[in-house]
């Protein structure tokens, strides 16, 4: 399978995953240049789907089912799923709630689709405020492959780097990252994210450091999390 991004907005971004005849999309706003790449290479879109029901995730949806024969699988839908096929291919449904209730994200052939609840550099906001549910959807993607490329639901790379630098300026692996960032093709191996992200570094000696010397509380994994993430 093919994963090709798109931007839209100021830093929103999307994804349309094909083989060689179907497609499928995840959060498709950048209807347009979907519609162009679909054309281009004679690809038929089968379904539409979003990895949380935010609007700016779900704007382009009416859009692309109107201009072409794909079907909606609803938010409703999706977190009914473990797993879906597409076309032979096993993709994995990994229900992440924190940043909303429905949030989930996509895994296939060492990619995760993480939408809003991990961006490239720091874990997305739990606007649910139900932080244990969110440490247990971190956790559950802390458990993929090093190997796993990360591709989030938005560019906020720069400003989170900018963050990391702020808490772990000693940190020798941000310059790399810093580096490798391509506004382009926004991603990263999650054995990089976990060299550079404080956000998810909660185990790390010098993250408990950083904690206890602001005063934080560090008795427990989730103690350490929900202090790291207030720092954000």
């Amino acid at each position: 399978m093919t994963t090709v991004q798109f931007r839209y907005g100021t830093d929103n971004l999307c994804y349309l995953v094909h083989d060689n005849k179907f497609a499928f999309v995840v959060d498709g706003g950048a209807v347009d240049e979907i519609l162009a790449y679909l054309n281009e290479n004679k690809l038929e879109l089968e379904f539409v789907m979003n990895t949380h029901s935010h609007n700016d995730h779900t704007w382009g949806n009416k859009e692309l089912l109107e201009k072409s024969d794909a079907v909606l699988i609803s938010m409703k839908e999706i977190l009914l799923m473990e797993e879906f096929s597409f076309h032979g291919d096993a993709i994995k449904v990994i229900h992440t709630p924190g940043h909303t209730r429905d949030s989930v994200c996509f895994y296939y052939e060492n990619i995760l689709l993480a939408g809003d609840t991990l961006f490239n550099g720091k874990v997305g906001r739990c606007f649910t405020e139900d932080y244990e549910s969110f440490f247990h959807s971190i956790k559950k993607l802390l458990l993929l492959p090093g190997e796993t490329l990360l591709y989030a639901g938005h560019d906020y790379v720069l400003e989170y780097l900018k963050l990391a630098e702020k808490l772990e300026p000693d940190n020798c692996f941000l310059p790399k990252y810093r580096k490798e960032y391509n506004p382009d093709d926004v991603r990263a191996m999650l054995s990089m994210e976990l060299k550079i992200d404080p956000f998810i570094r909660f185990n790390e000696p010098a993250i408990i450091d950083l904690l206890i010397k602001k005063g934080l509380p560090v008795e427990t994994e989730f103690h350490r999390f929900k202090s790291i993430i207030s720092l954000m």
